[in-house]
């Protein structure tokens, strides 16, 4: 059975830093590409991150320069390093298994999402 778990999001102020971490287990970590998603209330998901099974990684405007995705496959674990944080960072916070099927974001396919970590941004 795949899992997901995501953890680290909490309250943080503006400027701030968060390190998200996401244990995966259930199937061959290191051979699927992942992803972090978020999505704000009322809103559908967005994509963040990515990151390749050779490491390459690609992010969303708004996370270029303040966000870091990376991956320890010894581990199974997938990280978003997150900085300079903003209200409209505020969101929760899902890890997500590239698929072949399943919720389609900003036309790429998961098939597994993790159960969400909420990160809030305020003062």
């Amino acid at each position: 059975e795949v899992q997901l778990q995501a953890s680290g999001g909490g309250l943080v102020q503006p400027g701030g830093s968060l390190r998200l971490s996401c244990a995966a287990s259930g199937y061959a970590f290191k051979n699927f590409a992942m992803s972090w998603l978020r999505q704000t209330q009322g809103k559908g998901l967005e994509r963040v991150a990515d990151i390749m099974n050779d490491d390459k990684t690609a992010y969303v405007d708004s996370a270029k320069g303040r966000f870091t995705i990376s991956r320890d496959n010894g581990k199974s674990t997938l990280y978003l390093q997150m900085s300079d944080l903003q209200p409209e960072d505020t969101a929760v916070y899902y890890c997500a298994k590239r698929g072949f099927r399943g919720t389609v974001v900003d036309g790429r396919k998961y098939d597994y999402l993790g159960q969400g970590t909420q990160v809030t941004v305020s003062s």
